[in-house]
Formats: structure tokens, C-alpha cells, sequence
């Protein structure tokens, strides 16, 4: 039985790929990954924030009283000793010297400020692929959708512009025309797209009156949103997709695969029941492929996607008219 896929040109054993957290921001974690049977890892993102931080730190040192800002300023040209992109570029290449599966970088980026240069140096520390997490939260009351969305696509060219690795783009379901936005990306000439993002949620501890976090971990119940758009959009962009959040076990797996997802990333789940879940997962898969006569992956997928679908409509039903098997509701 053959659980190969072929995501962003790569090759992976398997469609399972463990997704940016703590849980890949070590080397003892990435290793345990690729025994459990993960196709690929996607190393713990690099904030925007921090590459940038780093570079003003940099520059303020080595600038002198009236000098001018340079474009593209090699820092790593520099002796700097102890610091957070340092060490991720240590990480890529100690990953890529134990590890036999595709390491893939991630970057958390919101602006096209001067970081951009970052996504070479990840190129030249051995990564096999870039991952952009891309959101901006669409709260500036005076800017339209298109400035937002233009944002995005600048922000894309211009890591494009530093790298010839694969890139993917992960993004967030907020757009005021989701099909068209993802489509226009999937033409932009990234390799695929990752739906979707988690990002900070802000709640209110009513007693110390402080912004906590809320839902940090996905659950289940959040596959359905992955699930729905995966299948609408397979087969209809121009680059791979990989379904994200709310994949906590083989099903989940599974029906992304049938929606038409070139991979599937995993990461909450691990947190609650070990990196080794990963392999009990695709045992699962396994089974449930031999159940139904398949061979390979690509005996199924996207079997389900819409475009395959007799009836097209349901991916797009947005009301409830049934619950619960016969038992009518009105929800609204």
C-alpha cells in the first residue's frame, strides 16, 4: 500500500505533515515526527516581529550619524551571537542533516517591510520550502478590500523575488470573496495554499480585567470549515492545497483527502496525544484504504471534492433545512 503523495514538488512518504507549533521548534520533536511516519515537518514560525526587531538592532549599531538606510542590509555578516533567527537557521540545517523528510520553513508576516531578505538565508540554511502564515485583520475601518488584498499579493511577489524553493501560502478564511481571492493567489505562482490559519483570539478575564487567549488549540468541530473549502476549490486553482485545523484523527484525515487535499497538517491533536499519534493516524488510513480496495492515494482523492460531486450544490448550502435525521429545526 503506497501513501506517497507529491505536495509543492516534493515527495513525502505520506499526506500527513506535522504543522508550525512548539512541537517542531526542536530537533528530539522533529525526529520523533519522521518515526511516527510524518511525510514533512513545518518548522515552528519565525515572527515577522523578531526579523525585524533584529534588523534595527543591527542597523542602529553598525549605522554612523548620517548615514543612510541601507535596502538589504546581510546581517548575518555580522557576529551576532544568541539570537532567535540565528538559532532557526540552526535549526533548518540541523534538521536537514538528521532528518530524511522535507523541512519546510515558516515565516509569520503581516507587512512587506524589510524582512523580506530573510527568506534567502532560509533558502541558503537547506530548507526544501517556504511557508508563509499570512494574515492581516481586516480592522482598518479606512481601507478597502482590494488595498488589503493587494497587500497580500506584494507581500507574496517579493519573498518570490529572494527564493527558488517551493513556496506555500497559509491563509485565513476572512475575505469578502473567498473563491476569487484564493484563485487570484493560486495564480500568483505560489505552489500551494494552506487552509487555514489559527491566529490569536482575545478574551476578558472578568476578575484582573486582562486580554487572555482563547481556543488556543483547535478542535474537531473546525473541520468543517477546511473541509468545505477544500473541496470547493480542488481541482479549480492552480496550485496545491493542504487542509489545516481541525484534522484530530484518521476520519478527519481521511475526508480531507477525499475533498482533495494534497496533504493534510496536524498539530493540535499532537499536543493532547503525543507526536506519536501521528502513526496511529495513518494505520488508520491504511486500514480504512484496504476496507476499500484502494492502492495509492490518488485512487481517491478528491472523490468527493466538488467538481466530483452529483450533486454540486450541497458544498455550497450556507441554511440548515434538517437536523438530526428527520427532525426539522428552525435555527435561525
Amino acid at each position: 500500500m503506497d501513501l506517497s503523495v507529491n505536495y509543492l514538488g516534493l515527495e513525502l512518504k505520506s499526506p500527513l505533515v506535522v504543522g508550525s507549533s512548539s512541537l517542531t521548534s526542536s530537533l528530539d520533536h522533529l525526529k520523533k515526527a519522521e518515526t511516527a511516519g510524518a511525510g514533512a515537518v513545518v518548522l515552528k514560525s519565525i515572527f515577522e516581529e523578531e526579523i525585524y526587531n533584529e534588523y534595527n538592532k543591527v542597523m542602529d549599531y553598525e549605522r554612523t550619524e548620517g548615514e543612510s538606510e541601507y535596502a538589504y542590509l546581510d546581517y548575518y555578516d555580522f557576529k551576532i551571537k544568541q539570537d532567535n533567527i540565528q538559532n532557526y537557521i540552526k535549526l533548518i540545517k540541523e534538521a536537514k542533516s538528521e532528518l530524511s523528510i522535507p523541512v519546510i520553513a515558516s515565516i509569520n508576516c503581516s507587512s512587506n517591510h524589510e524582512w523580506m531578505f530573510f527568506a534567502k538565508k532560509i533558502q541558503e540554511a537547506g530548507a526544501d520550502a517556504i511557508e508563509l502564515n499570512l494574515f492581516i485583520l481586516p480592522s482598518d475601518f479606512n481601507a478597502s478590500s482590494h488595498q488589503v488584498e493587494d497587500l497580500y499579493f506584494d507581500i507574496i511577489n517579493k519573498v518570490k523575488a529572494e527564493i527558488n524553493i517551493p513556496l506555500s501560502v497559509k491563509l485565513s478564511y476572512y475575505s469578502s470573496n473567498l473563491a476569487a481571492f484564493l484563485n487570484k493567489v493560486s495564480e500568483s505562482g505560489v505552489d500551494g495554499i494552506v487552509l487555514f490559519n489559527r491566529f490569536f483570539h482575545p478574551d476578558f478575564d472578568i476578575d484582573t480585567f486582562e486580554v487572555t487567549p482563547s481556543n488556543v488549540l483547535s478542535n474537531p468541530s473546525d473541520l468543517a470549515i477546511s473541509l468545505r473549502w477544500i473541496s470547493l476549490l480542488s481541482g479549480r486553482v492552480s496550485c496545491d492545497l493542504i487542509a489545516s485545523t481541525g484534522v484530530h484523527d484518521g476520519s478527519a484525515l481521511i475526508k480531507q483527502l477525499l475533498a482533495g487535499a494534497d496533504a493534510v497538517q496536524v498539530a493540535s491533536v499532537l499536543f493532547t496525544k503525543g507526536i506519536e499519534y501521528v502513526s496511529v493516524m495513518l494505520d488508520d488510513l491504511k486500514k480504512w484504504m484496504e476496507k476499500h480496495g484502494f492502492e495509492n492515494i490518488s485512487d481517491f482523492k478528491a472523490k468527493m471534492s466538488q467538481v466530483s460531486a452529483p450533486n454540486p450544490a450541497e458544498y455550497e448550502r450556507v441554511q440548515f433545512m434538517k437536523y438530526f435525521g428527520h427532525k426539522k429545526y428552525d435555527l435561525d
